[in-house]
This record gives structure tokens, C-alpha cells and sequence, in this order.
């Protein structure tokens, strides 16, 4: 079966009440959250999808809740790419490939970065390969979409907040719609 916009949505609605990670939020209001950043911001339709999909490779891997408390580096970033590639154009997947990185790059390059990470996102950069060297910054942040990550990142960091109030799934959908009919224009 092919994916859908159905089916990633129902992913969440299936496993996103789990807890993301060590953080005070559920992975669906993660999303959530981040998501709404990005539209508050007048983003384009693919970097609210990027948004909101960031960390749906949390949700389809089975090494339980909180790998990186194990020690264990889910390569979330990567997980759903194969997915979401049917789906979206770069502008959504390479974002969300390059978030992670985008951490070691802020880390890098932000005196003050370090400091504002939670206990959870600290924990796991180091699964992650820590910071990034002055020459591995530079050779990311040339990358196409680097730019957007970073601003993914930040959206990421912010949208830990309990109880904060969001749009639902459903309100993304007409983004999402267009954000796929980007990746089928020629």
C-alpha cells in the first residue's frame, strides 16, 4: 500500500500520544506545536509539512519510548524519509533530514545555543555526534535547505511548551495538500 496524507495522519493519531522523549509534551503536540510556529511565521505549505513531520521517524521505529535514555540514537531524522519522499518535494524532506544536524550546527556557531536545550535535547546530541567542528558548521550550513533546518531547529526547540494550545491535525490538511502538489509539479 502507498502511503497518503491519511495515513501519516493516522500515524499520529495511533502513536502520537506518547510521550517525546524526556520532554513534557505528547510527539503529537510536538508536531502540533511546531507546526503552528512555522504558520504564525507565513511559512510556504512545505515547511509547515516539514514541521509537522519532523519527528515521525519517532513514531515508526520499535526501540521503545525514549531510546536515547538507553543510549540509543534512533536516527529519527532518517526513518520516515523513505515515506515522505513519496510523498514531498526536498523542501519538506531535507529539512527534516537535516534538523539534527542543525542542533550540532547552532551548537557551533551559537554561544548561547548550548544553554537553551532541555536536558532531553542535550542528552541526545551527544548520541548524535555532539558538536559540530568549525569546518563541519561551514561545510552544513552550504548545503541546500541547511537554512531551513536551522529555522526547523529552532520551531523544534520551541514547541515543548505543556498545554499549549494548537490548531488540530485537520487544520494542517490544506497545507499538506499543497506542499504534496509541489512535489508533483514538473
Amino acid at each position: 500500500m502507498s502511503p497518503s496524507l491519511t495515513t501519516l495522519l493516522d500515524l499520529y493519531r495511533q502513536r502520537g500520544q506518547a510521550q517525546y522523549g524526556g520532554e513534557a509534551v505528547s510527539q503529537l503536540h510536538h508536531a502540533l506545536q511546531c507546526a503552528t510556529l512555522a504558520e504564525q511565521a507565513d511559512q510556504p505549505p512545505e515547511m509547515i509539512a516539514a514541521c509537522l513531520f519532523h519527528d515521525l521517524g519517532h513514531l515508526v521505529h520499535h526501540l521503545g519510548d525514549d531510546p536515547a535514555r538507553r543510549g540509543i540514537d534512533d536516527r529519527h531524522e532518517h526513518r520516515a524519509i523513505p515515506v515522505l519522499a513519496l510523498l514531498f518535494p526536498a523542501a519538506v524532506t531535507r529539512p527534516i533530514q537535516l534538523h539534527v544536524e542543525a542542533k550540532r550546527y547552532l551548537c557551533a556557531v551559537d554561544e548561547t545555543y548550548w544553554d537553551s536545550l532541555s536536558a532531553t535535547s542535550k542528552r541526545s546530541l551527544e548520541l548524535q555526534g555532539g558538536v559540530f567542528s568549525p569546518a563541519a558548521a561551514t561545510a552544513f550550513i552550504q548545503q541546500p535547505h541547511a537554512n531551513q533546518a536551522v529555522q526547523l531547529r529552532r520551531w523544534d526547540d520551541l514547541a515543548k511548551v505543556p498545554n499549549q494550545d494548537t490548531p488540530d491535525l485537520e487544520h494542517f490538511l490544506p497545507s499538506l495538500q499543497k506542499a504534496c502538489q509541489s512535489a508533483a509539479a514538473p
